[in-house]
């Protein structure tokens, strides 16, 4: 398992729920803390402000499923896939991705800030008006997927690949030019701006 930030570890489960059939499922306000969720099938849940908290889930399947107002707190997700899943002003602050599949996952708004997706394959991912602070994207896939209107200040960005990348409106006050692939990404002109003064040119009108 990819260790999670600074190396704190993941806090104890408490309880078991395993090999369950959630398939479909509504979820309205349910709460959840230091849960064990272990190969349980959450294809298409439609989930609505419910709350997990300091959960691990190992080998559940998010895909096609619809999150919207949930928190994910401190939680640990491995070897989980997340296919076309939908998050909507969701909040999954600290929590730590390992060894999982993303393909078409899309985040709109939310805070997904001190979250750690360090080698993530996230192609045809798209988060918007999302909040990275300080997220974890180290050596993370993010060729021809979408960045747009979102906090990446503080993102650790060493290693990523963002070609062909949208990053239109977000903040890359902190990306260092020379530290991520950025062939063909596509930013706008107040960012040009903020990567060439990283870059250390004087720009002037």
């Amino acid at each position: 398992m990819a260790e999670r930030r600074y190396g704190v570890p993941a806090p104890p489960t408490e309880t078991t729920v395993r090999s369950a059939d959630w398939d479909g499922r509504e979820l309205s306000h349910e709460s959840h803390h230091r849960v064990l969720f272990q190969d349980v099938d959450m294809t298409e849940v439609a989930d609505h402000g419910s709350s997990f908290e300091e959960c691990q889930f190992r080998n559940v399947r998010f895909n096609v499923s619809v999150h919207e107002d949930a928190r994910f707190l401190n939680c640990v997700f491995s070897r989980c896939s997340f296919f076309d899943a939908t998050f909507r002003s969701c909040k999954l602050t600290g929590s730590m991705f390992d060894g999982c599949t993303f393909g078409l996952l899309k985040v709109e708004g939310g805070d997904w800030s001190y979250v750690g997706l360090p080698g993530a394959d996230l192609r045809g991912s798209a988060f918007q008006g999302t909040r990275l602070r300080e997220a974890d994207l180290t050596g993370a896939k993010l060729e021809g997927a979408e960045l747009r209107r979102s906090d990446l200040s503080g993102a650790w960005l060493h290693g990523a690949d963002l070609s062909r990348c949208d990053l239109r409106g977000s903040d890359l006050s902190t990306l260092d030019p020379r530290e991520a692939t950025l062939t063909g990404a596509i930013i706008d002109a107040v960012q040009a701006t903020v990567v060439a003064g990283t870059l250390g040119f004087d720009v002037r009108a």
